[in-house]
């Protein structure tokens, strides 16, 4: 076996005279004392550190109220972790599910009014948790255009509307002496009928694709749990029509007697009499 010797290249010194390495050190730190010293900076003081729970809170109000709701939750936030058990806490906690609702931030809104029922579920106020919950879910789905291009509400994903209609609910079985209370009954019954002519599209839709149990059964969820919208007299038409398809008859006239008690003069009295039931 034949071994090569190693061929080694060696810089002279004399390339780099001790002047110019000299400053190449000295280059290298001088850099290094700068990165280093980047965390030594100084940093932007709190001016809140000093406040006071009740001046934290009172500034929290201020901004809220004229409109810097993000620099409002900031104090909140801050008070409740500075002073957890003080007596502004649980009020910086409520105010600060109103707060999220107005910054148009409603997943934020409704965890924080589910924080608050979930930690004080015996507070005195703890019915206005329960009633900003159901004020985000009424208003969440509404999109900017709405008001420039107006979109029949029944005609919309129904998520939003049925959670808001189940909070408001919840509000006047667990509170109905609430000051809460009254708007949150005429918001259930706006919902109650958009909720019920939502149900009578979708049963109208399996109507025409020929689903005539699916069609009976919207119907029926109509009049189960919508009782006295408008919308529960078209659920009777349109079951009427679904049972005189499947050929139950029997159904198809027990349902239109209803009809007939309760709406005489509904047009679709006479178009379910005019059916032939399918062979």
């Amino acid at each position: 076996m034949r071994y090569y010797p190693c061929i080694c290249t060696f810089v002279p010194m004399t390339r780099f005279p001790m002047g110019r390495l000299m400053g190449y050190l000295l280059f290298f730190l001088s850099i290094t004392t700068v990165i280093g010293g980047c965390d030594s900076l100084p940093t932007e003081a709190d001016e809140t550190q000093d406040w006071s729970a009740g001046q934290l809170y009172e500034e929290a109000k201020q901004e809220r109220k004229v409109g810097n709701y993000m620099r409002a939750i900031d104090y909140y936030q801050k008070l409740e972790s500075r002073y957890p058990f003080g007596r502004y806490a649980q009020q910086a906690q409520l105010e600060t599910i109103y707060t999220y609702y107005k910054a148009d931030e409603p997943d934020l809104a409704i965890a924080s009014a589910d924080r608050f029922m979930k930690l004080y579920p015996r507070h005195e106020h703890v019915d206005y948790a329960y009633y900003i919950r159901g004020i985000t879910n009424f208003d969440l789905g509404k999109g900017l255009l709405d008001e420039y291009l107006p979109i029949d509400p029944s005609q919309r994903d129904p998520g939003a509307a049925l959670h808001a209609f189940q909070d408001f609910g919840e509000l006047i079985e667990r509170f109905p002496e609430s000051k809460y209370a009254p708007d949150a009954r005429q918001r259930m019954l706006y919902l109650r009928n958009n909720l019920a002519k939502y149900e009578v599209h979708v049963a109208d839709h399996y109507l025409r694709r020929g689903a005539y149990i699916a069609c009976a059964n919207r119907g029926k969820y109509v009049i189960e749990h919508y009782q006295g919208a408008p919308a529960v007299a078209d659920a009777l038409v349109i079951m009427a029509k679904a049972y005189k398809l499947l050929g139950t008859e029997e159904l198809s006239e027990e349902t239109l007697r209803v009809l007939e008690f309760n709406f005489p003069d509904h047009p679709g009295i006479a178009e379910v009499r005019a059916m032939v039931p399918e062979k």
